[in-house]
């Protein structure tokens, strides 16, 4: 570019040389004559002409290489593309995650960048949380869709049938016994064992006969009336026809012991026939 300018320059002070020596010329040969200096000013004038195109094709050229060497400007590049939209994020818990039938469980959920959140294939929140009581085990899912795609997400919550209840505390031994042994009751004044007590002494015998492990006494009482004396030895015949009773069902004799408290211990106390009734036994007691 600077070489152009400084040719071009170079030119301009060339030609401008040449005008004034083309002055010089016509002042300096006036003694010539009039033939003479038009002779001599034109051939001057032709080495200016010449030089005039030379200097208008130096131009010229000097504008076309100014043009061609005029640096081009690169296009803009276009804009980048924008960026893809986030994909959705999802996350779904249960707590607790194993129930018993008719517990419940809590979902809690959790989701970014979606515009539909659907919970069991209902619409929810984008974030929350909820009670479920299934009957049975469940997997629950979580979509969350946006313009970034489709997540899922899911929780199961497992259903276990609740435990057998606790077996109940199995009957004392001392238990069964007061439930299952019942005394035999006796007439006024006698020891025999009475035909109506016959179903209730065979049924002791029975039950004795299952449980051999267990001990017993056979307590004799009596009602009020008569002696102590008299009624201690009444006592004693009414617990001993009780024993060899059992004895004959089949209880052993060694699991047995008898006792008289005659009219010392009775259960009822007025003085009646029916209140009497309920003294005359044989009364059965559990040996610990």
């Amino acid at each position: 570019m600077a070489n152009v300018l400084e040719t071009i320059w170079a030119f301009r002070v060339y030609i401008v040389s040449l005008q004034a020596g083309r002055r010089t010329i016509l002042n300096s040969h006036r003694p010539l004559g009039c033939l003479g200096a038009l002779a001599l000013y034109g051939r001057r004038e032709v080495n200016q002409n010449r030089l005039k195109w030379i200097f208008l094709i130096v131009l010229l050229g000097s504008v076309l290489t100014l043009g061609g060497c005029k640096k081009k400007v690169a296009p803009q590049p276009p804009p980048p593309p924008p960026p893809p939209p986030a994909a959705p994020t999802a996350s779904l818990s249960a707590s607790p995650d194993t129930i018993q039938t008719g517990q419940s469980s809590t979902l809690t959920w959790q989701t970014q960048n979606a515009t539909e959140i659907t919970l069991g294939g209902n619409n929810v929140n984008p974030s929350g949380s909820q009670r479920v009581s299934p009957t049975q085990s469940t997997t629950y899912r979580l979509v969350a869709k946006g313009a970034g795609g489709t997540q899922e997400a899911t929780a199961r919550v497992t259903v276990t049938p609740p435990p057998p209840p606790p077996p109940q505390p199995s009957a004392t031994d001392e238990e069964l016994f007061s439930r299952n042994v019942r005394d035999i009751y006796f007439d006024y004044d006698k020891y025999d064992i009475r035909a109506d007590q016959q179903a209730a002494l065979q049924s002791d015998a029975q039950f004795l006969a299952q449980h051999p492990a267990m001990r017993f006494t056979i307590e004799g009482h009596c009602d009020e009336r008569g002696s102590t004396e008299y009624n201690l030895a009444l006592g004693d015949n009414r617990a001993n026809a009780v024993k060899n009773a059992l004895i004959q069902a089949g209880v052993g004799a060694d699991r047995i012991r008898t006792i008289s408290y005659g009219k010392e211990k009775p259960v009822c106390t007025e003085s009646s026939e029916q209140c009497w009734q309920q003294n005359r036994r044989g009364h059965f007691v559990y040996q610990r």
